[in-house]
């Protein structure tokens, strides 16, 4: 089974710099990862699916096999899962982009978990954000 953790970020305020952050397990062991930004001006919200979208393509030679995507970020999950409807915001591109991704996977399930156990996911959206300061 794969496991995804994804997270993003919009510093120093929402909206404001996205970036995002994604980890890839295989049956607990680490087979990828990914950040980098996501846009000026965009909320945190836009920034999750950002990470999400990147994370779905990375592993898109294995959508035979069954995904968990994880995330602290609810709204993602239980959208993601059909549980609470998508209305308007700015994200909604990128929610799209995601829904259509999913359609390429034989199974895939979205699962919310606490922030504390997105720890790599963040640290590597912090670490974007970091590198993305530092190249201004």
């Amino acid at each position: 089974m794969i496991e995804i953790y994804v997270d993003g970020l919009a510093e120093p305020v929402n909206p404001g710099t996205g970036t995002y952050g994604f980890v890839v397990y295989r049956d607990g062991e680490k087979i990828g990862e990914g950040h980098g930004p996501a846009g000026e001006h965009v909320t945190n919200n836009y920034s999750e699916y950002f990470a999400l979208v990147r994370a779905l393509t990375s592993i898109i030679s294995n959508a035979h096999e069954p995904v968990v995507v994880k995330s602290d970020s609810k709204l993602l999950v239980n959208q993601m899962s059909g549980e609470w409807k998508v209305k308007r915001g700015a994200y909604l591109p990128k929610y799209k982009e995601a829904k259509e991704l999913t359609r390429r996977f034989k199974s895939l399930k979205f699962a919310w978990i606490p922030r504390e156990w997105n720890g790599e996911a963040d640290e590597l959206s912090r670490r974007a954000y970091a590198e993305f300061k530092k190249g201004r």
